[in-house]
């Protein structure tokens, strides 16, 4: 790879960054090891081709056009967690992945049992990445954070919300939401 290519790459990967909270390699290879997926059993379930998982994954291409298709992720985020915790089985995790897959996508702020935690309630992280997604669908992390600068003066609470939940990282958002539940 040239060196024109590697910035491209590594741009690329900053913009996922901004956009999902990490790179697509490192949160594609962490579904594949937590649901026991290889890429092309994880490219049908996202309803992505392999070749386009493949160019998400290494950097050649930055951004899932799909909205479906980043909403699937989104369940499939929320289905590893509940797998690592126990509170799905392997073989309801399979069917789950089904139904993730045949699922349109739809409204981004949905409340599906899906999207909920044992009491009933939305988890901190997927409000925080519902948010998220709202937001970046919308406009790219650094049209958010010139709004947020435009906005400072008159609206600091606003310009702090659109910084930390628009072009921020998932986990520092959510630490962010616990900080102002206290």
């Amino acid at each position: 790879m040239d060196a024109a290519q590697q910035e491209a790459t590594a741009r690329a990967r900053e913009l996922q960054r901004n956009w999902y909270g990490e790179p697509l390699g490192a949160l594609f290879r962490k579904l594949i090891d937590d649901l026991g997926l290889n890429q092309a059993r994880l490219a049908g379930v996202l309803g992505l081709s392999a070749p386009m998982l493949s160019q998400l994954m290494s950097g050649q291409r930055a951004k899932i056009g799909n909205p479906a298709v980043v909403q699937r992720v989104q369940l499939l985020q929320e289905l590893a967690g509940q797998v690592a915790d126990g509170s799905v089985s392997a073989a309801e995790a399979i069917e789950r992945m089904e139904e993730i897959k045949k699922s349109q996508g739809g409204s981004v702020l949905s409340n599906t049992t899906q999207t909920t935690s044992s009491s009933g309630a939305p988890t901190v992280k997927r409000v925080v990445r519902e948010i998220q997604s709202l937001l970046r669908s919308v406009s790219a992390a650094g049209d958010i954070l010139q709004a947020a600068d435009t906005l400072a003066p008159t609206h600091p609470e606003l310009a702090e919300f659109l910084r930390v939940y628009g072009a921020g990282r998932t986990s520092d958002a959510v630490a962010h939401y616990q900080s102002h539940q206290n």
